[in-house]
This record gives structure tokens, C-alpha cells and sequence, in this order.
């Protein structure tokens, strides 16, 4: 049994398979244009040249570089004439350098810098721009190396038990409270108005209703120890005046009085 081979069409127009061009068929001359090389700007065009070559960028030989690159420049004029202009600027700037390169140097002017130096930093920073960039394109990029899935299926919440809480872990728990809360309390202290002139007028008016007044009768225990430091400060600032006197009895350890010496 012998197998028919199909015949390849050439184009399929309108859902119509063409096997034979038609002979009205026009192509303009535009119509088909083949880029070679895709540069960035002038400096990337400048960073090929140089690495085609295996030239140091350091060192770069400015004639030669630079008839390479208006050749570059010449075909681009004839394709692109809207993207020419800033590649015209930088031959321009490579026909400044070239022309510094050849002008003969004055003694005085030895150590005049290199014309190259500031096209060197330049292709230098780029370089270093354009490794970055690829280094980064070189990451894994969501749509582009993987993508998000999104999952339409409802399932159903799942009953968390509650946990079951002791009571030794809820007075655990209270205690931590009460130390944090221990943390924060305060105490107000007022202090208590005692004077001892205020003391002394005290001492004198309680003697001018008795001649003779007991020693500890003279003190106010609530009063705490201030009272009585205070207490005794005036009995004592009263004798220094000589206002009053302070008696025993005969008997040894006998209690003592204070009365007035007026």
C-alpha cells in the first residue's frame, strides 16, 4: 500500500493553503530587516567593540576603536536615523580624544591626565552596571520561572479543641499578676507638721493648770518617735530658758516631775 506524502503549503491565507506564490505578489524593500546586534546606547556599542577584541579598557587604542565605531554608526545612519544622534555625540566625544592624543605635549604639561581617563570611568561604571543587571535577570521571577497556583477548593474549617487549663497553671498565672503588680505599687508619705516652739507653748499652758507635771505625761506615744524627739527638744530648750525645772523625789529611781519655775 503506498502512503500519499501531503504537500507542504507555504502560507496559509484566510484559512486557504497556498502551495504557489501569487505573481502579483510585492514585497516592499523594507520589508524585511535583519538586526545582527541590539545596542543599548553609545557605551554599550563602545563595551562590544572593546571586548570583541580582548583589549583592555584601561588601555584602550583610541583610532582604532573609534573607525570601528563610525562604521558602526555610518550603517546605523542609513537604517535608524532616529536613533543616531546620541551615538554621533559620543564619536564626536571619541574624535576629541583621538585629536588630544596626537597634539604633542608641552614640558611643562607632562602630567596633564589622560584624555581616555573620563571615557575609561565611564565604560567602567557601565560594565559594572550591565554585570549587575544580568546577575539580577539571572534570579527566579515570578511569571517568568514560576508562577503563583491559586486553589479554588473550599474545604472545611477544621474544630480546634479547646486546651483544657488547670487550676495550678490559672494561680501560676495569677501570681506572675501580682509580682508584675508589686512592680508598679507606690506609697505616699506625707510628713507631719512638728514644732518645737509650737511644743514649748504646749508644755508651758499644761503647767499653769498643774505645779507639777509627770515626765512621760509630756510626750503623745501616737505621736511616734518624731513626736517625742520633738517633744524632748522643747522640754529641754524650756530649761535652757530657765522656764522650767525638772524635780525627783528622794527615793532612789523615783519618777521625775516638771514644774514651772515662775
Amino acid at each position: 500500500m503506498t502512503e500519499v506524502q501531503t504537500e507542504i503549503p507555504i502560507a496559509v491565507v484566510q484559512g486557504e493553503r497556498m502551495s504557489v506564490l501569487p505573481e502579483d505578489l510585492y514585497i516592499p524593500p523594507d520589508a524585511l530587516e535583519v538586526i545582527l546586534e541590539a545596542f543599548e546606547g553609545p557605551l554599550d556599542l563602545l563595551l562590544y567593540l572593546i571586548k570583541r577584541q580582548n583589549l583592555d579598557i584601561c588601555d584602550i587604542p583610541i583610532a582604532e576603536i573609534t573607525a570601528q565605531y563610525m562604521a558602526y554608526v555610518e550603517l546605523m545612519k542609513d537604517f535608524k536615523l532616529d536613533l543616531a544622534a546620541e551615538y554621533l555625540v559620543m564619536a564626536a566625544m571619541l574624535a576629541e580624544i583621538k585629536s588630544r592624543m596626537l597634539l604633542p605635549r608641552r614640558e611643562e604639561l607632562e602630567d596633564e591626565d589622560d584624555p581616555r581617563a573620563e571615557l575609561i570611568r565611564r565604560l567602567q561604571e557601565y560594565e559594572q552596571c550591565k554585570q549587575a543587571a544580568a546577575e539580577l535577570d539571572t534570579l527566579p521571577r515570578q511569571e517568568r520561572d514560576f508562577w503563583t497556583v491559586h486553589s479554588a477548593a473550599d474545604f472545611p474549617a477544621q474544630p480546634k479543641p479547646q486546651p483544657e487549663v488547670r487550676l495550678h497553671e490559672i494561680l501560676l498565672a495569677f501570681h506572675d499578676v501580682l509580682k508584675r503588680a508589686d512592680m508598679f505599687s507606690s506609697h505616699e508619705i506625707q510628713r507631719e507638721h512638728l514644732s518645737i516652739r509650737e511644743r514649748m507653748t504646749r508644755v508651758l499652758a499644761a503647767l499653769q493648770d498643774k505645779p507639777f507635771i509627770a515626765f512621760p505625761e509630756l510626750f503623745t506615744p501616737e505621736e511616734g518617735r518624731r513626736g517625742a524627739v520633738v517633744a524632748l527638744m522643747a522640754i529641754l530648750e524650756l530649761l535652757k530658758a530657765q522656764l522650767i525645772d525638772v524635780v525627783q523625789g528622794e527615793a532612789s529611781y523615783a519618777p521625775l516631775y516638771v514644774r514651772s519655775v515662775a
